[in-house]
């Protein structure tokens, strides 16, 4: 399927209101959900929707599939197609991991949760997960960082000599390992994780909107949507990822993704 038809196919990003809760779900199946500009935007705007709507009390980001998401599309990258929402790009991948909103956010990891998809389950409030989940920064296996908001905080997350074997080796966590270090919050039987995360979503929504949205803006210390705290990182993180992707492993990394082969690095 190439990227026109698959746009006019099937939107991006699907959403559906259950009571006060607004479930979100990625939308490309046949992709992982990889995210590209298509789900950027898609997420971006029921996001912001949500948090404008006085009756959202809380959001739940789920994949369709077997899949929860595959991570940014590489083969987007190659193509060097913009990944990010055209008109609020600040808002980072996916259109979700810089875009802070005061409704509590679940994510529902209803499979592999690789790279961008890990980072959507670290800017996720919490963090709900299938048996067969499998969470990890593969990144430096194609030449690039895990530059939407993993580097700095999977170490918030995870005990730091936990976190930078994660971040130097790229190798996948168990949903079982990732309950046990306090990575995710639950880990329920495969096919269950929407509903066990509409659930605790529901333990959420009884309680009173305000209090609830206030003490989110506490906890993260936002104000204005904004987590001062985090700012320098993502300055650093910018900074370095702009290095990086000038490199010629850059290059390499998506490129021999595409052409299914190892990729030979050079340093440089």
């Amino acid at each position: 399927m190439t990227e026109t038809t698959e746009k006019s196919a099937a939107p991006a990003a699907l959403t559906e209101r259950r009571g006060n809760v607004l479930i979100i779900t990625l939308n490309r199946p046949e992709a992982r959900n990889a995210v590209n500009g298509a789900v950027s935007t898609a997420v971006g705007d029921a996001l912001e929707e949500a948090q404008h709507d006085p009756e959202v009390r809380a959001v739940v980001l789920t994949g369709n599939g077997p899949s929860f998401c595959a991570g940014a599309d590489l083969k987007a990258i190659y193509r060097r197609e913009n990944l990010y929402h055209p008109e609020h790009p600040e808002w980072g991948f996916a259109g979700y991991v810089h875009h802070f909103i005061d409704k509590p956010t679940i994510a529902a990891v209803n499979g592999t949760a690789l790279g961008g998809g890990s980072e959507l389950a670290l800017a996720s409030d919490l963090v709900v997960a299938e048996e067969r989940a499998r969470f990890g920064l593969p990144e430096v296996k194609r030449g690039l960082i895990a530059a939407a908001g993993g580097v700095f905080r999977i170490v918030d997350h995870l005990p730091r000599k936990v976190a930078m074997e994660m971040i130097f080796t790229g190798e996948p966590m168990t949903s079982a390992d990732a309950l046990k270090w306090g990575l995710i919050n639950e880990v329920v039987p495969d096919g269950t994780a929407l509903d066990a995360a509409i659930a605790l979503a529901e333990r959420i929504t009884v309680n009173a909107p305000l209090a609830v949205w206030a003490s989110k803006r506490v906890a993260y210390g936002a104000d204005d949507g904004v987590i001062a705290d985090e700012e320098p990182s993502w300055d650093r993180t910018v900074r370095e990822m702009r290095t990086v992707l000038k490199s010629e492993d850059a290059k390499e990394g998506p490129l021999a993704f595409a052409e299914k082969r190892q990729p030979v690095w050079k340093a440089k």
